[in-house]
């Protein structure tokens, strides 16, 4: 079974060929550029892996990889677009550098190509079909989110299984489907990745406020500063309201850049909002690895996911 590394090497190279096979012209050169940009494509190796999990040849799924690695790449340029966001890993995004409508024409053909790549299998295709739908519904909840007076904890949960958690669980039910998943092991693999994507998703809340800056590279706290509605602070002025307390109500109520993160932080310490996080996404963990240690193969199998997942769960960053 290849290793990590090498399934990343087999995606770089079947991207370099596609992106090498594309028209001239200024509706494909952003396609190009996005996918072009440095990043850990986590779900077509995951995509990759289930395939090998199955007892099948992983070239089978790099087709099927491609489109999911292209119909990410669709939802980070339609995305930006939503957030106007001026940059993507440190380079200036699509719409930022041909424009917005261009961008959108550019997302739409990317989203017809990574159809393209889905192949023939009815059940990975209907899997991708209701994949795709979830992510625009979660991203629709997203910014109605952005809108809402209050949100519950419960209400970002199921936004974020939709937007982020989904498309890794259909990343590995696709490979596993086409590397020859019974119904049991599809399920299995599925409630797999998407127990991760929770979990990764809440991680990264998580170390965004109580990370090390000097480990994450992140400034400790931004997504406070900005008053972004993640699960801890939905969480956190839940319990206040509960339990009293007004620092988190009163910072939300000023401008961000009057807003004093480390007292933020301390009252989410406080309200107990970091021991729940923590234990949250432990539990999201382990309910992941138990899903898959449920998929009915040898062990020796399921250990380059499992490697693959310790990774996520460990990351500092």
């Amino acid at each position: 079974m290849a290793t990590i590394e090498e399934h990343r090497a087999a995606v770089e190279s079947r991207i370099n060929q596609w992106c090498g096979s594309l028209p001239k012209g200024e509706l494909y050169a952003p396609m190009e550029y996005l996918l072009r940009l440095p990043a850990k494509r986590v779900r077509p190796i995951a995509t990759l892996m289930a395939c090998e999990l199955m007892g099948a040849e992983a070239d089978r799924a790099i087709d099927a990889a491609l489109g999911i690695e292209l119909f990410h790449n669709f939802t980070l340029m339609h995305d930006d677009i939503m957030d106007a966001s001026p940059t993507r890993r440190g380079r200036p995004t699509v719409h930022v550098r041909w424009g917005q409508n261009l961008a959108i024409l550019s997302g739409d053909a990317l989203l017809v190509k990574a159809y393209q790549c889905m192949g023939a299998d009815a059940r990975a295709l209907a899997v991708f079909n209701s994949c795709a739908l979830q992510v625009c519904e979660g991203q629709e909840l997203d910014m109605a989110f952005e809108r809402a007076a209050s949100i519950t904890a419960e209400q970002y949960m199921h936004m974020i299984r939709r937007k982020t958690a989904v498309l890794l669980a259909c990343a590995l039910e696709v490979g596993a489907i086409i590397g020859g998943a019974s119904p049991g092991q599809q399920q299995a693999i599925a409630r797999f990745g998407e127990q991760l994507g929770l979990a990764f998703q809440l991680r990264d809340d998580h170390i965004d406020a109580f990370g090390d800056p000097a480990v994450s590279g992140k400034q400790r706290g931004g997504d406070l500063r900005a008053g972004k509605k993640t699960w801890l602070l939905i969480r956190g002025l839940e319990l206040e309201r509960a339990c009293g307390g007004g620092t988190l109500t009163k910072a939300m109520g000023q401008m961000s850049i009057a807003r004093e993160v480390s007292d933020m932080v301390e009252a989410l310490i406080a309200l107990g909002v970091r021991d729940e996080s923590e234990a949250l996404i432990r539990g999201m963990e382990t309910e992941a690895l138990a899903a898959l240690d449920s998929v009915d193969v040898p062990a020796e199998r399921r250990a380059p996911l499992r490697a693959l997942a310790m990774g996520l769960m460990g990351r500092t960053s």
